[in-house]
């Protein structure tokens, strides 16, 4: 790598004739006006794009030895800069530094990126698959379809270039499993080389889904020529593997309605990001919308309208849409507490009453928000109904699928203050301690559990090993009653905590495996209702992970977009482009700042919008062009 003075690629830059528009009379200023213009008026969506293009496309860019592209009008006397000079930005950034765009950052000791170009064609990308059968080959076709569509999105002008060499890409699996959980291999390698009459790209990967990944890192590695046509890194040698197993996005849909087109969108924004889970929080207290083909009256009584609701087949393409982007879809069916509308037919059908405090009011009085709504743990007919949900959502999830069971906010003076209740506890030997309220509740989980077992090995009998299920920390997790009431082989507790809370360090003492979403970094809904505090993309970048006793007791993490201030009309700009700062903690766990981190990620947010989703600004565009003058 090869740094010159400036004033010697000044000398170099005077003579070259790439200043196309450096124009000194008016006749010239004039007729590039006219031109910017006529661009104007002639680009369609991404005109921004095209006109930056053609105004500042014709100047040239430079990598600096501290990794900033510099246009030549903004190189700094006594700076180092490397002697290859890029038509843009965008191209600039593909290879200055050691993970030019790539994001998140890749793990691997290997990373090398070169700073010549190959001009192509993305029509001309032909792909061989090597896969063990026929469903990870059609996969992996799959994925070259959805590789060939975001390549499109990144021409900033016209596609076709006629000139274009061919870009062979050769994709070899050695697994035949589709299974995606916790100890899939998401691991990948690839190499790119150039010839003089081709450019190669070889990926390797255990798994669908690790070569999944590589095809997304090479899509980092392109950006739009000013001209036609795409500009592609002509050699790189990179490994890479998750650091996290569980990288995930929680995402409410029961408090405000998201329209399926908004959780496909949020999947394809995942998957750019190469997160695997979307932890789908699809019902609550406040509606039910999910179709439960077992037990119809749920979604009849508990939608906000017919609509608002999902089907059973919208459930299932989703799912099968999300595993096509390596995502999981996680349902949680929320409970004890956080269940009120969709439950209250029970009394009517001769079930009794299935959910207590049911919209009571003033709320305050029987639950932690409005409205209120909490299931009866006495009520043998309320276990028999949740047991035909969960037999839905085993089916609709792949066989490997676990369910998340809620558990959070008990409010146990709904229950204390329900005759009912308290009247059958007294009957079988329970007095009012809180004690006796925490064992009422832990039971509560333990026969869920035994149903989702039971479902399970009815449905899915090749798979012996029990799933473990996943519960939200809460009064029943603190440290000195935990190992009481939940064994640690067979519940994993999503925790969320602020980042000084000793939770984390107490449960992994205790040999629990955790998920965790730290509440004061990854909450996006804060900053918008009550003493909460917005956490921009460095806060949440900066948010680190605790270290288990082993290695596989940290699951990962997930940031949270809990909806009641928050619908369609605003979730993109909410979730992205902050969701990919934990995405790259999760993925790569980096030891450097955001800092650090901040033009991968400005160049990360703009893939984003070139792909259709409303990523929020995090930094005025002026300091964006002028990289290193804002900090």
């Amino acid at each position: 790598m090869v740094y010159k003075p400036l004033k010697q690629l000044k000398k170099k830059l005077r003579f070259s004739g790439h200043n196309l528009y450096c124009c000194s009379t008016p006749t010239a200023t004039a007729t590039l006006a006219v031109c910017i213009c006529l661009a104007l008026s002639a680009a369609p969506a991404q005109y921004d794009d095209s006109v930056e293009a053609i105004v500042i496309g014709s100047r040239k860019w430079l990598c600096s030895q501290t990794d900033i592209c510099t246009s030549e009008d903004d190189m700094e006397d006594g700076a180092q800069y490397l002697e290859e000079r890029f038509e843009s930005q965008r191209d600039c950034r593909l290879s200055c530094g050691k993970y030019g765009s790539i994001w998140p950052m890749p793990t691997g000791e290997e990373c090398s990126l070169s700073h010549e170009r190959v001009h192509f064609d993305p029509w001309k990308v032909r792909f061989h698959v090597v896969a063990p059968s026929e469903v990870t080959t059609q996969f992996l076709r799959e994925t070259n379809r959805l590789f060939v569509s975001n390549l499109l999105k990144e021409c900033t002008r016209n596609c076709t270039l006629a000139s274009s060499k061919q870009i062979l890409v050769r994709a070899t699996v050695s697994s035949d499993s589709l299974v995606l959980d916790w100890r899939t291999d998401e691991s990948y390698s690839m190499v790119l080389r150039t010839t003089e009459t081709a450019t190669f790209v070889d990926i390797q990967a255990a798994t669908v889904y690790g070569a999944r990944h590589s095809f997304e890192t090479l899509s980092n590695l392109v950006a739009g020529s000013v001209t036609n046509g795409l500009l592609l890194v002509s050699a790189a040698r990179i490994s890479d593997r998750p650091a996290f197993p569980h990288r995930g996005v929680l995402l409410d849909t029961s408090r405000n309605f998201i329209p399926l087109r908004y959780l496909r969108s949020t999947l394809d924004a995942m998957a750019a990001s190469k997160m695997n889970v979307l932890h789908w929080h699809v019902v609550d207290t406040h509606s039910f919308p999910l179709e439960i083909t077992r037990v119809p009256e749920m979604q009849r009584y508990g939608a906000y309208s017919a609509s608002q609701t999902y089907s059973r087949t919208d459930s299932v393409n989703l799912v099968k849409y999300a595993r096509l982007r390596g995502i999981r879809i996680l349902i949680e069916i929320d409970g004890p507490s956080h269940a009120g509308n969709g439950w209250q037919w029970g009394p009517a059908a001769g079930l009794g009453n299935m959910s207590v405090c049911l919209n009571q009011s003033p709320w305050r009085r029987f639950c932690v928000q409005p409205p209120c709504g909490q299931l009866n743990p006495l009520n043998d007919h309320m276990y028999a109904v949740l047991k035909e949900i969960l037999e839905d959502v085993a089916e609709v999830g792949a066989p490997e699928e676990t369910v998340h069971m809620g558990g959070d906010e008990v409010f146990l003076p709904c229950w204390n203050n329900t005759e009912e209740i308290v009247t059958k506890m007294r009957a079988q030997g329970y007095d009012l301690s809180e004690q006796s309220f925490l064992r009422l509740w832990s039971q509560f989980h333990q026969r869920n559990l035994n149903a989702w077992d039971d479902i399970n090995e009815r449905m899915y009998p090749s798979i012996k090993e029990p799933k473990p299920v996943i519960l939200w920390s809460s009064h029943l997790t603190v440290p000195k009653y935990i190992e009481t009431f939940l064994p640690k082989e067979r519940f994993i507790i999503q925790t969320w905590v602020d980042s000084q809370d000793p939770l984390n360090r107490d449960l992994l003492q205790r040999g629990y495996r955790l998920i965790v979403s730290t509440k004061n970094a990854w909450y996006l809904d804060h900053g918008f209702w009550g003493s909460t505090s917005y956490y921009n993309w460095r806060t949440v970048y900066a948010s680190g992970m605790p270290m288990g006793n082993h290695g596989n007791q940290v699951l990962g993490g997930e940031v949270c977009m809990w909806s009641e201030f928050v619908d369609h009309n605003s979730l993109e700009s909410r979730i992205w482009p902050r969701a990919g700062a934990a995405a790259e903690r999760l993925w790569s766990n980096p030891k450097s700042s955001a800092l650090v981190a901040q033009r991968r990620f400005y160049r990360y947010r703009e893939r984003l919008l070139a792909r259709g989703i409303h990523a929020d600004a995090v930094i005025p565009r002026w300091c964006v062009l002028h990289e290193g003058r804002c900090l």
